[in-house]
């Protein structure tokens, strides 16, 4: 149908969700307000074969591009402002699953208040489908994901494991929790759990330290058992290493009594805040930087969670 046509039609799809020019589509840049705080930028695509199937509705396949993004902000302790979406198109993308995936990101960008206010479209052969969406945000304090310290406690939301079963696009982004957590003093560190607890809390861990675990506190969701079952792996493992939880893992200060954090989290918030363990200095190289059982002293999955660009 060609490009301008094209645009035309995702302008229409997409509403009231994408605002006029020059604030929206229509210029060579969008014109973005002034950010209230720190401006926050990130982006993630979702990638036919990689993070989404034909089993995948278009609709939960576009609100997923923004929820992983979305997700990103809340770890921040943001809000979003702003998004702009690039496409990359093969001839055999139908028009009518163009549109449902659109209706599907103009529905969450609605109830997330994020305006999508521009892009681009390039084409591709064979039989592929990607989009990348960039979301600008902003913070009053951004949390970023170093600053743990020994003695400090090890938290996360929610629960983990199994996401293959349905909740790697079915969640909920944790953005009203990352904006309660950021203004917590006690809050010192956060990131989402997208590549697994074995793989991203490492990534919170500088060289000297590790992060000793009581794992009967790991809270594991019952599609993590449901994986168990199926493939014969632990519900545990499943839990450290499947990945797409998008769950919130903070570093709480060890110097505080967490008993009113804890206590005003329950007052706020249905979903669990589990303490799962501490800081703690490495006793050795082999323990730096890794995930330990506290009750054994071994090492936890340390090649665990998702290895991008290994097929793992």
């Amino acid at each position: 149908m060609g490009e301008r046509a094209l645009i035309r039609c995702i302008n229409g799809w997409l509403g009231t969700a994408s605002p006029p020019p020059p604030a929206g589509m229509g210029d060579d840049c969008a014109v973005l307000p002034q950010p209230h705080g720190s401006p926050l930028l990130t982006v993630d695509p979702v990638v036919y074969g990689r993070h989404f199937d034909d089993s995948l509705p278009p609709e939960q396949t576009g609100a997923k591009l923004l929820k992983r993004n979305l997700s990103d902000i809340a770890a921040m302790g943001g809000r979003p402002v702003s998004a702009v979406v690039s496409l990359i198109l093969s001839p055999n993308v139908s028009l009518n699953w163009l549109e449902r995936f659109f209706n599907g990101l103009k529905v969450c960008a609605l109830t997330y208040k994020t305006q999508i206010v521009g892009g681009d479209i390039s084409a591709t052969d064979g039989r592929s489908f990607s989009a990348t969406l960039t979301l600008y945000g902003e913070a009053e304090r951004p949390v970023v994901r170093h600053g743990a310290a020994p003695g400090d406690h090890v938290a996360v939301t929610g629960s983990l494991g199994g996401s293959l079963l349905g909740k790697h696009a079915a969640f909920v982004p944790r953005l009203n929790e990352g904006l309660w957590l950021a203004a917590r003093p006690e809050v010192k560190a956060m990131m989402d759990l997208t590549d697994g607890l074995a793989k991203d809390l490492t990534a919170m861990l500088h060289p000297d330290i590790c992060a000793r675990l009581d794992i009967s506190s790991v809270p594991i969701d019952a599609a993590a058992h449901a994986r168990s079952e199926q493939d014969g792996l632990s519900a545990l493992e499943h839990a450290c290493c499947d990945g797409e939880d998008y769950e919130l893992l903070t570093i709480l200060d060890g110097q505080t009594d967490l008993a009113p954090l804890m206590e005003a989290w329950k007052k706020d918030f249905e979903l669990s805040l589990s303490l799962i363990g501490r800081v703690a200095e490495a006793d050795s190289i082999d323990d730096a930087g890794h995930m330990i059982d506290d009750a054994t002293d071994k090492p936890l999955f340390p090649n665990g969670g998702y290895q991008h660009l290994s097929g793992q």
